[in-house]
């Protein structure tokens, strides 16, 4: 077996979501102690404590799990989604997940099934974003329906809930957090003027393709990447 990596070793992971669980709060993503973050270090992972807020949350507040959810370091609870970062972290190429409550999304998923293609910045999450049905906060119904809805995205939103989006760094789950709430913001408001112009499945395709080329770019470009 692989030893967990020293104290020390995690104090990055620690700090970066006490950095971004502030700025979620700033963001008008959370309201008081709402939603929660959690990012991969090593061979566990860091998630946000139950019940701190985060204007005074510090690295030593933030709790580290193993893959099956046992603490492994940390004497706060960890988040009561705890189940939910866990089904997310084992898809493969996930490394941070933000869970927000943001309003438009919130708002969204009283209306709809899936977030409409009001732009084609839906393409970063892989062309669609689906409302999973609502189930309890906490609860192993609310894990199944999430996972369901995921499919092969990288967000979902949670009926009457909030936000789930998945990513390869926590920068990048935390942008399409924000992304997913502007797209939402867009569609209420053009929805409350009229009757909004949606992009087809040819258009949304073609924008999936085209993201696509872009990050392999990016990697091809960036140090240290493949």
């Amino acid at each position: 077996m692989t030893p967990h990596p020293s104290p020390a070793d995690h104090t990055a992971a620690r700090e970066s979501l006490c950095t971004w669980s502030r700025r979620m709060v700033r963001d008008g993503l959370v309201v008081g102690t709402s939603g929660n973050l959690s990012l991969r270090t090593g061979d566990l992972i860091a998630v946000t404590p139950s019940g701190v807020d985060y204007e005074t949350m510090t690295p030593s507040d933030v709790v580290l799990v193993d893959d099956a959810g046992t603490v492994a370091a940390g004497d706060r609870e960890p988040t009561s989604e705890l189940a939910l970062h866990l089904a997310a972290h084992a898809r493969p190429g996930t490394t941070a997940v933000v869970h927000t409550h943001s309003p438009a999304a919130v708002a969204t998923s009283l209306l709809v099934d899936e977030v409409p293609p009001v732009h084609y910045q839906l393409a970063m999450f892989g062309g669609s974003v689906r409302v999973a049905r609502y189930a309890p906060f906490g609860s192993d119904e609310l894990v199944a329906n999430a996972v369901a809805a995921l499919g092969d995205s990288t967000a979902v939103v949670l009926g009457n809930h909030g936000t789930l989006v998945l990513g390869d760094t926590l920068g990048a789950a935390y942008d399409g957090a924000r992304q997913l709430e502007w797209l939402c913001e867009v569609w209420l408001r053009a929805r409350a003027a009229g009757e909004p112009r949606l992009l087809s499945a040819a258009e949304i395709s073609e924008a999936v393709r085209r993201f696509a080329v872009q990050k392999r770019r990016v990697r091809a470009t960036t140090p240290g990447t493949r």
